[in-house]
């Protein structure tokens, strides 16, 4: 007998679809309910290496985490990485096929459906429910011909849909009865119900306005979700959505720029939810800080961001930040970055080109093959690590090794130990890697156990939701 399935589309991006069906996962993983997360299509540069050796959106390897189990490419089987405002990486079942503007890939998406489809059949065969999250807006009706992100889904699936609206941007009540009036009587006739979300304040106050909803629209009520404040010590899958928290007086003072592409951002999370650190995610028009250290984060275009750290006058800050014995970390594209040189002559990320790089590594860079994914471990200054690597290219150079991966050198570090890189990501989610970073950094506060805090905002979002979602009516809904 298959599994049951529902699906929750947002009246818009950004309403909290991801960590609603993470809390809900946990939910009714704690009521032994084996339960696997699904969303057809998905656009990020924030993505997470699964065991079987492919790429899917970090929302979903958090949804994975939160349902107790190992993330697959099923999970997410179109992934479009954003590579500039028109075009996009194509990731399906977690291999990347090609790049494609946005006119492209909108004649592209009927051929990938029954891709959907078999990793949709597969995540059910596994499962008791399966929790399927739509992307964007439900109401996008230019975009209704040949989707595969919504209701189109919901139809190819028979899956029944709860349209989710955030209340904390205003306008909840016209969100989703203005979704409702714009649907056709066929994708309309797919709803079940309808969630608010992120409710600050009393919530009795918007009882009649739940009622409205229900009554303008037909849909049951299936819950009023207040805001959860827990949700930046959980992974964002997007960087508008990247809401760290300021320490002024903290100990440590960490950079990180705000680059147009930046990508697998989450690197930065663990730090950012140690008490001593004051990580400042440094926005464009904003200088680059006086720090204890700058972390260029990974980019999904790498010579388009150094073109745009030039163009801030980023790179001016960095060279004022080493002379005054700053600390510098490049990871993977941020890596990349800090060379003598970058070349993408196949045009892999943008127009073939070859750049100067920051020259603070002697290195170079060469863009290009197979693209590597894989989860590593090794050590970095005699301390473990595990994390994983995801890139094309190569680098190639002269530099002392910053670390090993199973024995063998890898990264590099400056002459005068300041400035480093590598291509490992999730290198700072390892307690003790973490720690020894921060040690050099002058602190020696003593490690937190980040996968165990993990795990509590878990838990607290799923009693959270279940506080205020009727999910007894959810998996009643569910078909």
């Amino acid at each position: 007998m298959s599994a049951r399935a529902i699906m929750f589309q947002g009246t818009g991006s950004s309403v909290g679809k991801s960590l609603l069906v993470a809390g809900l996962a946990r939910a009714m993983l704690r009521r032994d309910l084996r339960v696997r997360p699904f969303k057809p299509q998905n656009m990020s540069n924030n993505a997470a290496v699964t065991q079987d050796g492919g790429e899917i959106g970090r929302a979903q390897a958090l949804q994975a985490r939160a349902a107790g189990v190992a993330p697959s490419v099923h999970m997410n089987p179109v992934l479009l990485k954003p590579q500039s405002e028109i075009g996009s990486q194509v990731v399906v079942q977690g291999r990347v096929v090609g790049n494609a503007r946005a006119r492209e890939y909108q004649a592209m998406k009927p051929s990938l459906l029954p891709h959907v489809l078999d990793s949709f059949a597969r995540m059910r065969a596994a499962a008791d429910i399966v929790l399927v999250e739509g992307a964007g807006s439900a109401s996008e009706v230019n975009l209704r011909t040949g989707d595969i992100a919504n209701m189109g889904f919901a139809h190819a699936a028979d899956v029944p849909v709860v349209v989710i609206g955030d209340i904390d941007r205003g306008g909840v009540i016209a969100s989703l009865v203005g979704t409702h009036a714009v649907l056709d009587p066929a994708d309309r006739a797919m709803v079940a119900g309808f969630i608010v979300n992120r409710m600050r304040g009393d919530t009795a106050l918007f009882a009649s306005g739940m009622d409205t909803i229900a009554q303008r629209t037909g849909w049951a009520a299936l819950g009023l979700v207040p805001f959860f404040p827990d949700a930046h010590r959980l992974p964002a899958e997007d960087a508008a959505d990247l809401a760290l928290t300021r320490r002024p007086g903290a100990s440590v003072r960490i950079a990180v720029p705000a680059l147009p592409w930046i990508s697998n951002f989450d690197d930065i999370d663990p730090l950012a939810a140690e008490p001593g650190v004051d990580l400042h995610l440094v926005q464009r028009g904003q200088p680059l800080p006086v720090c204890d250290l700058v972390i260029l984060p990974g980019s999904k275009a790498t010579i388009a961001d150094l073109a745009a750290l030039r163009a801030e006058g980023w790179d001016i800050d960095l060279y004022a930040h080493h002379r005054r014995g700053g600390r510098v970390l490049g990871l993977c594209g941020g890596y990349q970055m800090l060379g003598r040189t970058l070349a993408d002559p196949d045009g892999v990320e943008g127009p073939p080109a070859t750049v100067p790089g920051l020259g603070l590594l002697p290195v170079d860079t060469v863009l290009g093959g197979d693209k590597r994914l894989e989860d590593v471990q090794g050590e970095c200054a005699g301390v473990p690590f595990t994390g994983y690597e995801m890139h094309v290219g190569r680098t190639t150079g002269d530099a002392a090794p910053l670390l090993h991966i199973d024995g063998q050198p890898d990264g590099a570090i400056s002459a005068d130990g300041l400035i480093a890189g590598c291509y490992v990501h999730g290198l700072f989610a390892h307690d003790a890697q973490r720690a020894a970073w921060l040690r050099r950094l002058g602190t020696d506060a003593p490690p937190r156990n980040h996968t165990a805090d993990v795990e509590t905002v878990l838990d607290r979002l799923a009693a959270h939701v279940e506080s205020h979602v009727d999910v007894a009516a959810l998996l009643r809904l569910a078909r």
